[in-house]
């Protein structure tokens, strides 16, 4: 049944675990991995944190959606998306339709303890980064869960037993 589903595609906010989960599924699934921040550098040359200083953040993203509409038409691939690739109707419209959209839910605690001394995010480099994790959260979980065909939480369970009771949930998921 697993080898039958779709393309799954990972949402949620920055340190939720979408890259840690996503590789460690990929593996179970026997599918490619991709992670749609590193797609967008290894098309650009250029990391994320330059894209930004450079083009700003409608730059990055533009950047991101042609990125999430290319990668969400691959077939059988596990597909991490950055935190904030649900902010565009067009993202979201492509991950619903086109594959099993999970959202991996992490509380802000456990995106600080994550986040907290990663220099490469640029959202992230502000006086209260408490504050920016607040509000991203608060604007993007309704776009999260618009999108999600499966709601996962985390920060509570070693990733290993979260990539079982995802493929749990999975195998019982009707193909779309």
């Amino acid at each position: 049944m697993l080898e039958e589903l779709p393309s799954v595609f990972l949402v949620g906010p920055m340190g939720a675990g979408k890259t840690t989960i996503g590789r460690l599924l990929a593996k179970q699934l026997g599918r490619t991995f991709v992670d749609s921040d590193w797609y967008v550098e290894s098309q650009t040359g250029a990391d994320i944190a330059w894209i930004f200083a450079k083009e700003g953040e409608a730059g990055f993203r533009a950047r991101e959606t042609r990125a999430i509409d290319e990668l969400t038409q691959r077939q059988q691939i596990v597909l991490a998306t950055g935190g904030g690739a649900v902010m565009s109707a067009d993202n979201r419209r492509f991950l619903r339709q086109r594959g099993i959209v999970v959202y991996l839910n992490a509380p802000v605690d456990v995106q600080m303890t994550r986040t907290a001394k990663d220099k490469s995010r640029p959202l992230l480099q502000q006086p209260n980064p408490r504050e920016i994790l607040e509000d991203l959260y608060r604007v993007r979980d309704p776009l999260y869960r618009e999108v999600a065909h499966i709601i996962m939480p985390t920060g509570h369970t070693y990733p290993r037993h979260m990539v079982n009771q995802l493929l749990h949930h999975l195998a019982s998921f009707e193909a779309l």
